[in-house]
């Protein structure tokens, strides 16, 4: 029991150990393991590297070579038999076996597969050859193989007519026109044969036809080959026969010719000039009368002078509208396309990139034809590409397609401005001038077949490219149902000579652009700058007549002119600003707001004018900013203690070697604190800039405010990242952002002004309360003869005193309210004074009314002097103190100048963006240069302050 029970787990053991063994080897042989030296590249071969006993593995990507008795196929990826070899197996590739074939049957049929006796020579390839005008039968009618190829001759008689084809395998029916003209399958003499195509001598068809293909950009032109084998044939075939086909095709080499002709030279678009004056009295098609029957429809008329009349006389029969029950925001254009032989192909939309040479998405190509989106394409292809995707150019003949009132289906034609059409050598589509256009029908993309030379299966010596393709939209004036005028194909070609079409590249732009005319809008806009400018006139006359009194001269010189140079340019600006705000707000409104189409958007040529609005604005304002800068960085400011000695003290006096009674010293520290808080408040203002920077640019980047001023009909403020984002517009972007920076801004300084300084803190009061407390007035003249004037003479007589007499004195204050020692209510004044030379001086007993001959008086001003902010009576024996309850003495300050500021800072940030099409960055220029002008006004302030009140720089911190 126990000896067979360990046996058994023995063999156990044993058949386990060898399992794994045999798993294990099975796992080795399936997975085979990786080698660390093993590497994965091999020698880069392809088919033409090959040798002509060779052929390209297309599984190996090698050159492998043939068998016995055989060579490269014409393909060069697998091999054939040797002439006079037979194939007796074929797999493909090397897998074929040949056999020579014997000396009685040295030819090899068609096929390969047989050895035959050939009734004449060998070919190079080793099969049979029959002379012209022969065929090769090689087999019975069964399918059975003969002993020996025989060569027939077609029946040229006039019962058949037949020739054999091009393979030499048929016989078929001779071509029409030789029948027609010889009555044979010759075109003999005198007869013309041309493009494969017998035509009679005897009429009066132009013998000299010119079968060059012109290139104007390059100053050269060429023989083409195509030129040289179709056109006189299409022309021939079109003229004498009505060909349609032909017809299409000598149109076709018109446009390869840029439908460029003169009245001398016989090429592709004189002969089909030459036709349609020779078939007048065929009918037109469809009533047209540029469009003859049985010919192309290429030119609207010979003449200079019709593209007005036809851009602009008629509208199409439909209109456009964004929103509402009638929605249509679609364009629907249609093609006839045809290919170079003139055979037409098929009807297509545009859709879906056919005119589009850069790749994109469907939604995006598409996004060009959705009515009121302004669209631009560009990109770089290779010329490579190119002569790859279009051997052969294809025409078009565009349509748009549109349902009139009975809801039947109409096409209008679509014109074509070729900006290369020649007519009688000029240019004359380039002029701005629409009286001197020639506008035109058909249009291809890429013509790489007239630029080759003697070979039509060569590469082509020049290249033309459609680089530049633009619709243009025209809106009818006065319309309210959004009424157009017909649209204007305008399209640039770029002749290329072809040297390494793998490294040259072509840049290509497509657009779709809208426009309107805008003469009312310019003549509403001139009407208003003139009336706003008169009034800036008025306002800055004023204000010069106003500093004239200030500073006290009568005289008119050049410094007056300066100054009222500088107060016009401020109050120009605002002009310029009101005027560009609000167009700017005009347009997104009225454009993004519409149901029926009854504004377009101006284009970008059209916006220069309001770009320069802003311009001026910008730099008026900036010069403004930087006179109120100098302004204040230069204002001469006093201060006047009040406070008085509170006794005597015992002195040693120095060098005399005694004691005697002095006056108490006055305290400095109080004059240094009132200087430091001055200091502090030079740059205080009513909007705090980085917010302001911050949410202006939140609003714009991440609410998505920035998309109401892309080009379309939408007012979305999100976009989908899949779908067409239009260009942006100047004068929609400067309306969004300054509409934005002045609402943010305005709500700062309501904020500021109604909530902050109530129950936070106001500076300037509390520096006027400082004043008081600190007994010490301030005197800041701004002009000659005029400044302000801070009232801060303490009521209780000493302002340096201990915390026990302070506390008494803040709340007696509080019981009987402030009071002040001038006879007035007031704690602030504007000051008008006669002999500023002499204040510094006396100004504590000036205010004292201690010199009677430089008295004062207090008043307060009138209505009309706050509003025009000047004063009407100049001090004649006294001096004049205005009562100032609105802390005006802050115009020396940022804090009453924050309108100057908030509009700087707006347009220093609409400049920016429109010059570089970017908020964030605008937004980080405005920003550091407030700070950069802040520092500066506090540094050379700070200077300004301590030479003026002899306040040591030091103290001020």
């Amino acid at each position: 029991m126990v000896t067979d029970g360990c046996g058994a787990g023995v063999a156990m053991a044993v058949w386990s150990t060898s399992s794994f063994a045999s798993v294990t080897v099975f796992l080795q042989l399936v997975f085979p393991r990786v080698s660390q030296a093993q590497t994965f590249s091999f020698p880069f071969r392809k088919p033409e590297t090959c040798s002509h006993n060779q052929y390209f593995d297309i599984s190996a990507l090698s050159c492998v070579p043939c068998g016995a008795n055989q060579r490269q196929d014409a393909q060069g990826t697998s091999c054939v038999c040797l002439p006079g070899f037979q194939i007796i197996s074929n797999n493909g590739g090397a897998d074929i076996i040949c056999k020579k074939c014997p000396e009685d049957r040295k030819g090899v049929t068609k096929d390969g597969w047989n050895c035959i006796s050939c009734p004449g020579s060998l070919t190079a390839e080793g099969k049979c050859h029959c002379p012209t005008g022969h065929i090769l039968v090689e087999r019975d009618v069964a399918g059975t193989l003969l002993s020996q190829a025989t060569c027939k001759l077609c029946d040229e008689n006039e019962d058949s007519f037949t020739v054999a084809n091009a393979l030499g395998n048929r016989c078929v029916r001779c071509e029409p026109t030789f029948i027609n003209t010889s009555r044979s399958c010759a075109c003999l003499k005198p007869n013309i044969l041309t493009g494969g195509l017998c035509f009679s001598s005897t009429g009066n068809f132009p013998p000299h036809m010119i079968s060059a293909a012109r290139y104007g950009e390059l100053g050269m032109s060429l023989i083409s080959e195509w030129f040289a084998k179709y056109l006189q044939s299409s022309a021939a075939a079109c003229w004498v026969y009505a060909n349609l086909t032909s017809c299409q095709a000598l149109g076709n080499m018109c446009v390869m010719n840029m439908n460029s002709h003169d009245s001398v030279t016989f090429d592709a678009c004189r002969l089909f000039q030459f036709v349609f004056e020779h078939t007048a009295g065929l009918r037109t098609v469809h009533s047209i009368s540029f469009w003859r029957q049985n010919l192309p429809w290429l030119f609207y008329g010979d003449q200079l002078g019709l593209a007005p009349q036809i851009l602009s006389t008629t509208p199409l029969p439909t209109n456009f509208s964004f929103k509402g029950q009638n929605q249509n925001t679609k364009m629907k254009f249609v093609a006839a396309s045809y290919d170079v032989r003139g055979n037409f192909l098929k009807w297509q939309t545009l859709e879906g990139g056919v005119l589009q040479l850069c790749p994109d998405t469907e939604t995006r190509l598409n996004a060009a034809y959705s009515f009121g989106t302004t669209y631009l394409q560009n990109c770089v292809i290779p010329l490579s590409k190119l002569l790859t995707d279009f051997p052969t150019p294809i025409f078009y003949d565009l349509y748009l397609e549109y349902t009139n009132e009975h809801q039947h289906q109409y096409i209008w034609a679509v014109p074509v401005l070729n900006l290369n059409l020649q007519h009688n050598k000029m240019f004359v589509n380039q002029d701005s001038n629409s009286g001197k256009w020639l506008l035109t029908r058909r249009i291809f993309l890429v013509d790489a077949l007239s630029g080759r030379e003697n070979d039509l299966g060569s590469q082509p010596r020049l290249i033309r490219i459609a680089t530049q393709i633009s619709l243009s939209i025209r809106l009818v004036p006065n319309t309210k149902n959004g009424n157009i005028y017909p649209p204007l194909i305008t399209i640039g070609y770029s002749d290329i000579d072809v040297k390494d079409p793998n490294s040259q590249f072509v840049k290509i732009s497509f657009s779709v652009k809208y426009e309107m005319n805008q003469g009312e809008a310019h003549t509403q806009t001139d009407i208003a700058l003139g009336v706003l400018g008169g009034l800036a006139v008025l306002s800055s006359l004023l204000k010069t007549a106003g500093w004239k009194r200030r500073i006290g001269s009568p005289m008119i010189d050049l410094q007056t002119v300066m100054k009222f140079l500088v107060y016009y340019a401020g109050d120009l600006a605002n002009v310029f600003v009101i005027v560009t705000v609000g167009t700017g707000l005009y347009w997104l409104i009225f454009f993004k707001a519409q149901k029926s189409v009854s504004v377009l958007l101006p284009m970008p040529a059209q916006e220069e004018r309001f770009v320069t609005y802003v311009g001026c604005a910008f730099a008026l304002k900036a010069l403004q900013f930087l006179h109120k800068l100098i302004s204040q960085i230069t204002i001469d400011i006093f201060f006047i203690d009040w406070e008085r000695p509170k006794g005597k003290v015992l002195k040693a006096v120095e060098g005399e070697g005694g004691v005697r009674s002095a006056t108490v010293p006055v305290s400095i520290w109080r004059t240094y604190f009132v200087a430091n808080e001055w200091n502090e408040i030079q740059t205080v203002r009513k909007i705090n800039p980085l917010f302001q920077v911050l949410t202006v640019l939140f609003f714009l980047e991440v609410v998505g405010f920035k998309n109401l001023a892309l080009m379309d009909s939408s007012s979305s403020l999100s976009r989908n990242p899949s779908s067409y984002i239009a260009p942006y517009s100047h004068i929609l972007r400067y309306a969004v952002s300054a509409a934005l920076w002045l609402v943010i801004g305005i709500i700062q300084i309501m904020f500021f002004a109604v909530f902050y300084e109530r129950f936070i803190e106001d500076k300037i009061r509390q520096f006027v309360d400082l004043c008081c407390m600190s007994n010490i007035s301030v005197f800041l003249l701004s002009h000659k003869c005029f400044g302000y004037y801070i009232h801060g003479r303490s009521v209780h007589g000493h302002a340096d005193t201990n915390m026990e007499e302070m506390n008494m004195n803040l709340k007696r204050e509080a019981k009987n309210g402030p009071a002040r020692l001038l006879s007035s209510s007031a704690s602030t004044f504007e000051q008008n004074i006669k002999a500023y030379h002499t204040m510094n001086k006396f100004l504590g007993s000036f205010i004292d009314h201690v010199h009677k001959e430089m008295d004062y008086l207090i008043k307060d001003k009138l209505l009309l002097e706050r509003i025009l902010g000047m004063e009407f009576m100049e001090p004649m024996e006294k001096s004049i103190f205005y009562n100032d309850e609105g802390y005006s003495f802050s115009s020396v300050l940022y804090y009453g100048n924050e309108a100057t500021l908030l509009i700087y800072d707006l347009l220093f940030f609409c400049v920016v963006d429109l010059a570089c099409q970017n908020f964030i960055f605008a937004a980080f220029l405005t920003y550091l240069q407030q700070e950069i002008f802040r520092f500066i006004r506090n540094i050379i302030g700070q200077k300004n302050l301590a030479s003026k009140t002899l306040v040591d720089q030091r103290f001020l911190i």
